[in-house]
């Protein structure tokens, strides 16, 4: 999973510390000097980031935000390791809440759960038709079995394409059996996509 990223609003010695030690983070560390400034940033998933100031900036409704994206930072000194475990805490959570439900069309999709749903109807995935689902749904474009061989099973010379193929006809096969839906995930001749209702 990619790094979640933090924004820091108008509190430069907060940037300034993360900054220097940035290299030991497992977040991204963007600074904004107004909370506008937030929706400047292009390709960022707001719902599974963390907006961290010195006061509270109100509950910026747009972008899907709510309380559990802000984190206020007013009581110092505070130990650095204290401060980074904070934040790592907030992310954890944050992520979670955001895997528990994707949408996909008109399916719901609980990566924590590992659970395809739609209509009170539920099937329960692998790991691997979990990442499958996942790539498919990421770019609307066609995916070809040697793409999905590299970024799903991190290709190897000595996997044979049938396994990506053998993959995909178990997955589909599960949904339609289960969802009686044959266009989830269907294939052309430049490769695998989801269907895009």
């Amino acid at each position: 999973m990619t790094n979640q990223t933090i924004f820091i609003i108008n509190f430069n010695l907060l940037y300034e510390i993360l900054e220097e030690i940035k290299e030991t983070l497992s977040f991204n560390i963007i600074r904004s000097k107004t909370k506008e400034d937030l929706f400047k940033e292009d390709n960022i998933n707001f719902k599974n980031c963390l907006i961290i100031s010195q006061s509270n900036l109100g509950i910026i409704s747009s972008k899907n935000l709510n309380e559990k994206n802000f984190l206020v930072l007013n009581d110092f000194p505070i130990p650095i390791i204290k401060l980074v475990e904070l934040i790592n805490i907030h992310l954890i959570k944050l992520r979670f809440n955001y895997q528990s439900k994707i949408i996909i069309n008109d399916y719901d999709l609980n990566i924590n759960s590992k659970f395809l749903s739609k209509n009170k109807v539920v099937l329960k995935l692998t790991e691997k038709e979990v990442e499958i689902i996942l790539y498919l749904n990421k770019t609307k474009k066609k995916h070809g079995v040697l793409d999905l061989q590299k970024n799903i099973w991190g290709y190897s010379k000595d996997m044979e394409t049938h396994t990506v193929e053998t993959h995909i006809y178990r997955l589909r096969k599960k949904i339609n059996n289960k969802f009686k839906d044959e266009n989830f995930i269907l294939s052309h001749q430049d490769g695998y996509f989801v269907c895009d209702n």
